[in-house]
């Protein structure tokens, strides 16, 4: 057994989190200790569990959070207290990520190491932008180069007549602000003017840029736009298969910066779902779901469960704790037999399914109203239901059913409440309005958004940011709160929101 814990140096890839390893995933879950470099993702942090120690080490041109030589100690400190450490390096730990440095460091003091590789920027974000770093009518080699080379060295320690010539495509990692060095070079050692060039930034993200040009105007081209760094380069003949390549571009959602104010345990489906059609899907969760903590009232309710006619559940949330709650309590499904169930929308009703129950009744309309009338026919008076919910739901449900003569349970089983893990760099965006829509999936985290952001910047939202609710009552809260809603569906399901967006977006209603 291990005296010491075990360092897992972990390459996280070019940015995109979808091309993070399923390795480094698993490996990330259960380290007690994550030791992060710059541009790693924040969708890629949240793989951490949740009581890991985060330490940054960032490095930035001219300045680095921590020396190398401290990281290095850093890694052997806490692998010493018996720890597992993952070290979170961008791209590929041995491609210019100082990797083998580490693992050397790691070596020399006693402490096992462990290298799972990432994809590497100098193909994946090439790939990205429709270019092939080899292709067979094209070239059959390339070569990847540091472009942090200083030009005031006196003697190269790259081979710029061996390689400008005798290699077809070219990346150069990190060297847009030595360009015109990098270009000066590749010209004096003998490669054509005419040579395609492209300038990638920010590759793989939904906000990529690029720019394209020769060796001969490239410079001219990256000054008079202004292209700062980050960014790769690419030199090559491979550089003039973008214009047919080119693929993200061609996403319905591409350049549209969408943000999601869901809590983070139900916001992924629609934010796979923005990042699928190319759009930037901005998690910026303004609530947090937290269970009730005396669920007495719900333990009771198993104890003559039977008794119901109906149970009728109103969310995802609901289900969940609900049989979450029936299962801790030595309970199963087989308790609800002859008990007939409402889901209200069919997210409910899916993950109703999902646990092994098929609801009776889903109303046509997503609403307290739609049970209502939906079950009117069905209820009679001296019904016993049970109605399992959130803290704060509106109370015209259980108020019209009682008033049909049915006998109401209401029992709470979590509640809404402002997000404590705020990321305030986005949220100083968030108040410029820097983003095209916003969207909201319910009452709570729209109030809870007001919250965070504050009163006085809404103004400005009205102005810059298109504002698409679920559904009436979500609407409704945002006007009370000062929002203009831009959008609703006729379906009040995520599925219809994002639908709405996408036709929105192609539309042109994109504000900034």
């Amino acid at each position: 057994m291990l005296k010491h814990g075990i360092v897992y140096l972990i390459g996280a890839g070019p940015g995109d989190p979808g091309l993070f390893t399923i390795r480094g995933k698993k490996l990330l879950e259960k380290s007690a200790v994550v030791i992060y470099d710059r541009l790693i993702s924040q969708e890629i942090l949240n793989y951490a569990n949740k009581e890991a120690e985060l330490i940054y080490v960032g490095k930035a041109s001219g300045n680095h959070a921590l020396p190398q030589e401290q990281i290095n100690a850093l890694l052997v400190q806490k692998a010493e207290e018996g720890k597992n450490v993952a070290r979170l390096k961008g791209g590929d730990p041995f491609v210019f990520g100082r990797g083998g440095e580490e693992a050397l460091y790691l070596r020399e003091h006693g402490i096992a190491f462990e290298i799972v590789p990432g994809i590497t920027s100098a193909i994946a974000v090439p790939a990205y932008a429709g270019i092939p770093v080899t292709h067979r009518e094209a070239t059959s080699s390339f070569a990847v180069i540091t472009g942090h080379e200083k030009p005031s060295k006196a003697v190269s320690s790259i081979q710029w007549d061996k390689i400008s010539t005798g290699i077809g495509t070219l990346v150069f990692l990190m060297g847009v602000e030595n360009l015109e060095f990098i270009i000066a070079n590749l010209l004096a050692a003998g490669r054509s003017q005419d040579t395609p060039v492209a300038l990638i930034r920010r590759g793989t993200y939904p906000d990529q840029e690029i720019i394209t040009g020769t060796l001969k105007d490239i410079v001219a081209k990256v000054k008079k736009a202004d292209f700062q760094p980050p960014a790769i380069i690419v030199v090559g003949d491979t550089v003039s298969l973008r214009n047919d390549l080119q693929w993200r571009e061609n996403k319905t959602l591409w350049g549209a910066k969408i943000l999601v104010t869901r809590a983070r345990a139900q916001a992924s489906s629609l934010l796979e779902r923005i990042s699928d059609q190319g759009g930037a899907a901005i998690e910026f969760p303004s609530i947090e779901i937290v269970k009730e903590p005396d669920l007495s009232a719900l333990r009771s309710a198993f104890s003559k469960i039977n008794n119901y006619d109906w149970i009728i559940f109103t969310s995802v949330n609901a289900v969940d704790i609900f049989l979450e709650e029936l299962r801790s309590n030595n309970l199963d499904i087989r308790r609800l037999l002859g008990v007939k169930i409402c889901a209200i929308g069919p997210a409910t009703f899916a993950r109703l399914a999902e646990r092994g129950l098929l609801a009776d009744v889903v109303p046509p309309e997503y609403l307290a109203e739609g049970i209502i009338k939906e079950l009117g026919a069905r209820i009679k008076p001296g019904d016993s239901i049970l109605l399992p919910r959130a803290e704060g739901a509106r109370k015209i449900l259980p108020e019209k059913l009682q008033e049909r003569g049915a006998i109401v349970d209401e029992v709470i089983l979590y509640r809404t409440v402002t997000t404590s893990h705020i990321n305030q760099s986005l949220m100083d965006e968030i108040r410029q309005g820097l983003v095209d829509y916003i969207t909201f999936t319910s009452s709570s985290t729209v109030t809870n958004f007001v919250k965070i952001i504050g009163t006085e910047y809404i103004t400005n939202f009205n102005s810059r940011v298109k504002v698409a609710c679920i559904g009436p009552i979500t609407a409704q809260t945002a006007r009370e709160n000062g929002f203009t809603v831009d959008i609703m569906p006729d379906q009040y399901t995520i599925d219809a929101l994002f639908n709405s967006i996408v036709q929105d977006f192609k539309s042109g209603g994109k504000h900034i």
